[in-house]
């Protein structure tokens, strides 16, 4: 947090490389952290979908063991049919009457009947399990691409931290230090201006007339007033701070200095 320094105690042109110096700062956390931020979200979605597939896997598996399980139930019922029909033909051999004997021949019509059913589900079952391993197939092939690029997605992310973590570190820790060397007043409009733009510039230097990515001239005595570097001066149109590019530079070489000493530390 900013400390509340006296206005008398620091120059304007201090005041204003402080703030672009902040700027710097908090712009180069942000691409860190935007190029790691969108990671963890494809990571985070692999892993949702991975989730569904092994879900989805794990029912085609269910789904298959249970169908294995009405073919071998459809093979004891085929068994179970014949070994009654052998029963009944034995029996046969035996009868008294007519009487009997039809009624023997009425249950191995029927256990016949039964045996044509079972043959029937149990091809009708079987047709559906050749179908359900297709299926599954497919479904394990893409689980394991997914887990493949879970597995990358990952390494990246870690690559990533791995190599930015100490300049991360020495970056936010020159953000608290700057921010600490500018009056409260400055730092909310500062971070009052951060906030309310997309890219987050609240401070930007004067590229070629205009202010930084904008292509709106200021007029060339305002471009002077800016030069100077004797009072805070903000463009029109965007509400930003504006610093000349002199100033924009020599700032910018500081903070590469910084970033790379914390790279190579």
């Amino acid at each position: 947090m900013a400390t509340n320094k006296s206005a008398k105690d620091v120059s304007v042109e201090e005041k204003l490389r402080a703030l672009y110096r902040l700027q710097l700062i908090d712009a180069a956390i942000d691409k860190i952290r935007t190029v790691r931020g969108e990671l963890p979200l494809e990571v985070e979605d692999l892993q949702d979908e991975i989730e569904g597939l092994q879900t989805r896997s794990n029912n085609l598996q269910t789904e298959l063991e249970d169908l294995e399980a009405k073919v071998a139930e459809r093979k004891n019922a085929i068994l179970e049919s014949s070994d009654l029909i052998k029963k009944y033909e034995e029996q046969q051999k035996n009868v008294r009457n007519n009487r009997e004997f039809d009624s023997l021949s009425k249950e191995i019509e029927y256990q016949t009947l039964e045996i044509q059913l079972s043959e029937k589900r149990m091809r009708e079952f079987e047709a559906l399990i050749i179908q359900k391993k297709e299926v599954m197939t497919v479904a394990e092939n893409n689980l394991n691409e997914r887990k493949k690029d879970l597995d990358h997605k990952k390494s990246e992310l870690d690559s990533i931290v791995k190599e930015t973590e100490k300049e991360e570190k020495a970056l936010v820790k020159a953000s608290e230090d700057a921010a600490n060397s500018i009056e409260e007043r400055l730092f909310s409009a500062y971070n009052r201006i951060r906030t309310s733009v997309k890219n987050g510039l609240a401070v930007v230097p004067v590229e070629r007339g205009s202010s930084g990515g904008s292509f709106i001239k200021i007029p060339p005595q305002r471009q002077l007033d800016i030069a100077a570097r004797k009072k805070i001066i903000t463009d029109e149109h965007s509400g930003r701070i504006l610093v000349d590019a002199e100033l924009a530079q020599e700032e910018s070489e500081k903070i590469k200095d910084l970033t790379q000493k914390a790279i190579v530390a």
